[in-house]
């Protein structure tokens, strides 16, 4: 039930899930019960978010006092309703259907697909971390009946006795900053590995930081995708056919094994444009069209995978492509699921070049970086609209229209029949194969997208997915700017070691140098494929004018010996 409150301190919001409210503000709580301290309700603007449940008091009627205190409830209590974490699409499972992709892994797998969370966070051996008081940049005047504005509690905070000085944790617990464990990496909590068996390299290119070239390359075919059964004829599946280039042997794969390695792989590549799998669907799915499209999209996804310095040499995508064994299988699979350089960690096996970079000059790029990115995120989006609409035109309308025409020629025809002694059989004919010619033209349309305009919306799919990565990986960035600035300012105001804030500068750096190589990446990979896209489609246009150009040509030398 909605409450009214009022604020009792002025709060500015910092991303997108909080609101700005001010002092003394009307306000109402959707909810009295806090989630973490932090509290959903709309402001007297009409805005709707998050705000710390200790900055306000409810307005009760029927109570001698009109203040609820809010310190002394208990942080993430169960069963709180009125919140749901916003979505993240780096870690969201793709598509929303469920379909045949629910069953068991088969006859040759268990039903284990998910890595358990872990108890508690890295580093308090099962005990909940310590708040810290948040440092507050807000000044008040002392006055009678001054109540102290109350610091804001900050879960996964590092206990005050173990450093002089920390950066403040993020207010907002929910954003992929925090959930992704890279504010944990950058403030230096994710612990070091005894032992790192996997390396991924950044070196310098003519266009700045790049993954270094995987030195096995190879590309992966799909094709024959295959009806199936298992349980006797009960259940039925799509199998599509793998075919490594470095092995030359090919392995079956279904698509919900494509899926379980997608959500690998978005657990474990925190700052990697993961390419999206092909959309699932209820019904329909062993349709042929639909069986033909999702291998279509298939084939993309597969050549981004195989073309990705880094993606291409995950452990789990060579096991996905390479294992034919059942229980080298199983036991592959469940390593992936254990594996612990996911996340946060996988920061660590990242290897970047000692060249320095200007912080500013980063920030600057991938702010030109992410402009781009939502310009084209936009003509993507208007470009498939265009063309779903040409699609549509093709199969139904141009056709229908081009029948239309030839019907009309033909009844042409047909009158001419009507006066025998004035009527030329000649001229009735080739007026007769004119109609036919148009609706065979008509019908030469509406095939005609599965030549050029399925393979641009499959392109233009495949793009919406990787441009919609890139805003929570640049969020990444932005919040380790951030505490490279917060950490320098401690350190200027002698709050913090030169040495500490040295540390976050150069785990900053490592996501810095990740994100400038995933844009390198993107845009080599950019051009290549638009390209590819562009000269298919104006190919395939001319090949289909030319067939349509032929047909006009045979049918007009009909009139040439009248």
């Amino acid at each position: 039930m909605a409450l009214k409150a009022r604020a009792l301190y002025s709060f500015q919001s910092e991303n997108k899930e909080e609101i700005s409210i001010q002092e003394n503000e009307e306000l109402v709580i959707f909810s009295e019960n806090s989630l973490d301290g932090w509290l959903q309700g709309q402001n007297s603007r009409g805005e709707t978010g998050l705000f710390p449940a200790s900055y306000v008091e409810i307005l009760r009627s029927r109570s001698g006092s009109n203040y609820t205190d809010y310190s002394s409830s208990p942080a993430g209590s169960p069963g709180h309703d009125f919140y749901t974490a916003p979505a993240n699409p780096s870690i969201s499972y793709q598509g929303s259907f469920e379909d045949d992709d629910d069953d068991d892994w088969d006859d040759w797998d268990d039903a284990c697909t998910v890595v358990e969370e872990p108890r508690s966070a890295p580093g308090t051996n099962g005990h909940p971390s310590p708040s810290l008081q948040y440092p507050t940049a807000y000044d008040h005047h002392q006055h009678a009946g001054y109540r102290p504005k109350p610091a804001l509690e900050r879960q996964d905070s590092m206990s005050s006795s173990k450093r002089g000085s920390v950066v403040g944790r993020n207010l907002n617990r929910f954003s992929c900053f925090v959930r992704s464990g890279v504010e944990a990496f950058i403030l230096g909590d994710v612990p070091l590995m005894s032992k790192i068996a996997e390396a991924y390299c950044i070196e310098m290119g003519s266009k700045g930081p790049q993954w270094k070239p995987n030195p096995h390359p190879f590309i992966c075919s799909v094709e024959d995708p295959t009806k199936q059964t298992k349980f006797k004829g009960i259940k039925s599946y799509i199998s599509y056919k793998l075919t490594p280039s470095n092995i030359n042997s090919p392995v079956y794969r279904r698509y919900k094994h494509f899926d379980w390695l997608y959500n690998r792989l978005l657990h474990k590549f925190t700052v990697i444009s993961v390419p999206h799998l092909p959309e699932k669907q209820a019904t329909g799915r062993f349709e042929e069209d639909f069986i033909e499209k999702r291998k279509r999209r298939l084939i993309l996804w597969m050549d981004h995978m195989t073309s990705h310095p880094v993606l291409s040499q995950y452990e789990g995508f060579q096991h996905f492509l390479c294992c034919r064994d059942e229980k080298q299988w199983k036991l592959g699979k469940r390593r992936a699921e254990k594996d612990e350089m996911v996340g946060a960690s996988f920061l660590l096996t990242i290897q970047i070049p000692t060249e320095h970079q200007d912080l500013q000059d980063v920030e600057d790029r991938v702010d030109a970086f992410k402009a781009f990115s939502k310009k084209m995120d936009d003509s993507v989006l208007q470009l498939t609209n265009v063309a779903s609409e040409l699609v549509r035109k093709h199969v139904g309308g141009f056709r229908k229209e081009f029948q239309k025409l030839g019907n009309a020629f033909q009844a042409i025809s047909h009158s001419f029949h009507m006066d025998p002694p004035y009527s030329l059989d000649a001229l009735n004919n080739a007026i007769s194969h004119t109609g036919k010619t148009y609706e065979t033209v008509g019908e030469m349309f509406a095939e005609q997208p599965k030549n050029d305009l399925f393979l641009m919306l499959d392109t233009l799919s495949l793009y919406q997915g990787l441009l919609s990565n890139f805003p929570d990986i640049i969020h990444l960035q932005k919040g380790a700017f951030a505490k490279v600035k917060e950490s320098q300012r401690m350190s200027d105001e002698g709050r913090m070691d030169q040495e500490e804030a040295d540390g976050i500068r150069k785990r900053c750096r490592v996501v810095g140098f990740a994100l400038q190589a995933e844009m390198n990446h993107f845009h080599e990979r950019r051009v290549a494929d638009f390209k590819r896209m562009m000269q298919s489609y104006l190919k395939q246009q001319i090949m289909f004018y030319q067939r349509v150009s032929q047909q006009l040509e045979k049918t007009l030398h009909m009139y040439d010996n009248l």
